[in-house]
């Protein structure tokens, strides 16, 4: 998995550790059941026991193994003000599994 942070997201992420307590994590928010959709944000956290560190241009990012689990191989991270942070793709899935017996 590779992770790239534009300039701005760099920048705010930098700034925001500075004035927050915790550390920028990547979190994934799942809903749905037969339609499952994904959306991506950041937050700043305590570490987590089973966290996965990341250092990104000079910045220290964590996650969990269940958000790596949905987030693409190539993952870019961008942040507009008027948006906020953008963390690759959010997806909706549409397809439902159905098992007869």
């Amino acid at each position: 998995m590779r992770i790239k942070m534009t300039e701005a997201a760099k920048h705010k992420l930098k700034e925001l550790a500075e004035n927050k307590e915790g550390m920028a994590r990547i979190d994934a928010e799942v809903s749905g059941g037969c339609g499952m959709s994904v959306k991506f944000s950041i937050s700043f956290d305590e570490p987590r026991r089973n966290d996965l560190c990341m250092e990104i241009e000079g910045v220290e990012i964590r996650m969990d193994r269940f958000t790596k689990r949905y987030l693409g191989e190539a993952t870019e991270i961008d942040y507009q003000d008027q948006q906020g942070f953008l963390v690759g793709d959010s997806f909706t899935s549409s397809s439902c599994a159905i098992e007869l017996d």
